[in-house]
């Protein structure tokens, strides 16, 4: 069965909302790990330096196994524990999510706190373009150059139908084509690329990686 990976963020996504007159400003940003994410709220911060509160909250790791949260000045537990509980339900990792709130001279409660942090964050991550992660083994299959084009269509036609990814060809005394291809389609390739070339092809599974995909 294959593992499960937390997914991600295409891009960096921005979404306002106010409540009762305050200005909630949510900033989403895909990360790299701890440093790049902490780089990323210090820039929020600079962006919106007159703002009274920049929250934040962050999941990293391919296993979304590390977790942080700020609140910034606002109440205890108010701000940065819903905004990452947000992105524990999303199933999210390497994404991290900046609440700037101006404020609007009504204070919300602690109640109304949680509510309007979570709701910017739910509300800009519905904007976002999700990336599903997905462990594929390598695979790499040599042709010769007059038979490149016909087996780049075959190979290209394959990915689309079977969730897996193809990289540039190399061309050099031969043409090489990398694809990234989930486990259990491994037999399937194989097959279907003995049959368009009459048995002349093989492909060489290698390692493998986790893969960024367009949720479909």
């Amino acid at each position: 069965m294959p593992r499960h990976f937390p997914s991600t963020i295409a891009g960096t996504v921005e979404h306002e909302i106010v409540v009762t007159r305050s200005r909630f400003v949510t900033t989403v940003v895909p990360v790299s790990g701890v440093e790049d994410a902490e780089r990323a709220v210090a820039e929020v911060r600079r962006r919106y330096c007159d703002a009274r509160h920049n929250c934040s909250a962050m999941v990293t790791g391919v296993l979304g196994d590390q977790a942080r949260s700020s609140d910034d000045g606002e109440p205890s537990g108010t701000a940065g524990v819903p905004m990452l509980e947000v992105l524990r339900r999303r199933d999210l990792t390497d994404v991290v999510a900046v609440v700037t709130r101006y404020f609007g001279g009504v204070k919300l409660g602690a109640g109304g706190l949680v509510r309007a942090y979570s709701t910017s964050v739910s509300e800009t991550l519905d904007r976002a373009t999700t990336l599903q992660r997905v462990e594929l083994t390598r695979v790499d299959v040599t042709a010769p150059h007059a038979d490149a084009g016909r087996i780049d269509n075959v190979l290209r036609q394959w990915v689309q139908q079977h969730g897996a990814t193809f990289d540039p060809p190399t061309y050099g005394s031969t043409v090489g084509f990398t694809l990234w291809v989930p486990e259990d389609a491994l037999d399937v390739l194989g097959a279907e690329l003995a049959a368009a070339t009459g048995g002349a092809l093989a492909p060489l599974v290698g390692g493998t990686r986790v893969v960024d995909l367009p949720t479909t």
